[in-house]
C-alpha cells in the first residue's frame, strides 16, 4: 500500500466535499445573480457557505470573500493595505523571510513601485518574535504580513501577539494561513487578525476555491473588474458548486480538529523521535511550535533528490514526500535545503489507508522509534550520501 505524506502540498478531497461539489453542480446550477429560483437558490448555498466559513474562524459572514485560492487572496490582502498607505503617505511594510511566494512576489513587485520592504530574519527554530515586529514598525508602516504556519518546516507563529502589537500600533496584520485553517484552532479576533487567506485544497476540499477574510471597515481593492460578485470586491460568476464543497470540507475538519490534532501530533512526535536517531539528522524548525502533521528533517550531506534515489526500493515506492531541491532556502533551516526532506501528514483513517496504513506505521509502536528497516537505509544511504556529496565537492 503506497503512503501519501505530502498534504503540505495538496490534499485528496474527502467525500463529503465531493458529494457536495457532484451533488450542487447538477441541481444549483443558476447564477446566483439572477433574480428568479434558479439563481436564488444558488444564492441560498453561495451565502450558507459564507456563514459556515465565517464561524469556523469566528468571523461575520459578511467579512468572507471568496476568492481561486490562497494566492488571489493574499494579492488582494497586501494590495489593499499597500493602496490605502500609498493614499495616507505610508509605503513601509514588514513581512518575514520565509513567506509563501505569493506573498514575496507581491512584495516585491511594490517594492519596484516604491515601497520599502523589511523582511525579518527567522530565528534557527523557525519562529518570529513578536518584540522584533514591534521594533520594525515604522511611523509609515502600512502593513504587517507574517504567515500563521509555515508551509516547508511547519513552525507556527505568535499570531495573536503579533496581532496585538499591530493593534496597539495601529497598523495593518494580514496573515496568510492557508496551511493553518482547519487544522489548528483559528479565531480571527482573539487573534487580532485584520485580513487573512486561506485555500481549500489544503483541508480536503476542491482545488481553485479560496477565501479571504476581511475586517469590517476595511475598504479592499479589487483584482479584478466587472460584475458586481463578492459585494463589488470579486467580479465574476461565483463556483458555487466548489464554494459549497469547501464549505462542506471546512465544516467536516472543523469538526474532528480537536482528536485529529491531539492524534497527529502524537503520531507526528513519535516520527521525530524515530528519525533523531540517524545520525547527521536534524529536525527543522520548533519541536513543539508546529503543525500537527508536519516533520522536516535535514540528513548532513545529502541532498533531497539524492536521498530519494538512495531509498528507492523502500521508501521511493510507497511514501510520497516533499524532498523541497529546487525551493529557495527558507530562514530557520539548518542545513542546506537541498538536505532536507517534509512529511507531511493528515488524519486519514477511515478514507485512504485505514488505521495500519498511514506513515506513522512505519514507526514502531511500541518504542516510538523509527523501524529497524527504515533505520538500517537511511543510515546506508548517509554513508553513500556522504560519499557522493564528497566526490561532488571534489
Amino acid at each position: 500500500m503506497k503512503i501519501y505524506a505530502d498534504h503540505a502540498a495538496t490534499t485528496k478531497m474527502s467525500d463529503a466535499a465531493v458529494n457536495t461539489l457532484l451533488c450542487m453542480s447538477k441541481e444549483v446550477w443558476g447564477n446566483p445573480s439572477s433574480l428568479y429560483e434558479h439563481g436564488q437558490k444558488a444564492k441560498e448555498v453561495l451565502e450558507q457557505a459564507r456563514e459556515d466559513v465565517a464561524s469556523v474562524i469566528n468571523a461575520d459572514p459578511k467579512e468572507i470573500y471568496f476568492t481561486s485560492g490562497g494566492s488571489e487572496a493574499d494579492n488582494q490582502a497586501i494590495l489593499t493595505a499597500a493602496e490605502i498607505g500609498r493614499k495616507q503617505g505610508k509605503k513601509h511594510i514588514i513581512s518575514s523571510a520565509f513567506e509563501h511566494h505569493a506573498v514575496l512576489h507581491t512584495l516585491e513587485k511594490l517594492r519596484r513601485e516604491g515601497f520599502d520592504i523589511t523582511l525579518l530574519d527567522v530565528h534557527e527554530n523557525g519562529i518570529i518574535l513578536p518584540c522584533e515586529v514591534e521594533d520594525a514598525i515604522r511611523d509609515d508602516t502600512c502593513l504587517v504580513t507574517i504567515m500563521y504556519a509555515n508551509n516547508e518546516i511547519g513552525t507556527i507563529q505568535p499570531i495573536r501577539e503579533i496581532g496585538a502589537v499591530c493593534r496597539r500600533k495601529k497598523v495593518l496584520f494580514h496573515t496568510d494561513a492557508v496551511q493553518a485553517v482547519a487544522h489548528i484552532p483559528v479565531d480571527v479576533k482573539a487573534d487580532n487578525i485584520d485580513m487573512l487567506s486561506s485555500s481549500a485544497h489544503k483541508f480536503h476540499g476542491p482545488k481553485g476555491t479560496g477565501f479571504l477574510y476581511c475586517k469590517k471597515g476595511i475598504q479592499l481593492s479589487n483584482l479584478i473588474e466587472g460584475g458586481a460578485q463578492e459585494r463589488g470586491k470579486r467580479a465574476g460568476t461565483e463556483n458555487v458548486p466548489g464554494i459549497a464543497a469547501m464549505a462542506t470540507a471546512l465544516k467536516e475538519m472543523d469538526r474532528k480538529k480537536m482528536p485529529a490534532v491531539a492524534r497527529l501530533t502524537k503520531l507526528r512526535d513519535r516520527l521525530i523521535e524515530g528519525l533523531q536517531q540517524i545520525p547527521h539528522s536534524a529536525l527543522n524548525g520548533d519541536a513543539k511550535h508546529r503543525l500537527p502533521g508536519n516533520v522536516n528533517f535535514c540528513f548532513e550531506g545529502i541532498e533531497g533528490e539524492s536521498l530519494l534515489l538512495l531509498l528507492d526500493g523502500f521508501l521511493r515506492k510507497r511514501v510520497y514526500l516533499r524532498l523541497p531541491g529546487s525551493e529557495p532556502r527558507p530562514a530557520g533551516h539548518r542545513q542546506d535545503p537541498r538536505c532536507g526532506s517534509r512529511f507531511s501528514q493528515a488524519d486519514t483513517r477511515g478514507r485512504e489507508h485505514g488505521r495500519r496504513g498511514g506513515i506513522h506505521h512505519q514507526v514502531r509502536e511500541r518504542s516510538g522509534g523509527i523501524s529497524p528497516r527504515v533505520l538500517t537505509r537511511l543510515e546506508r544511504a548517509d554513508v553513500r550520501g556522504k560519499r557522493i556529496h564528497s566526490l561532488r565537492r571534489k
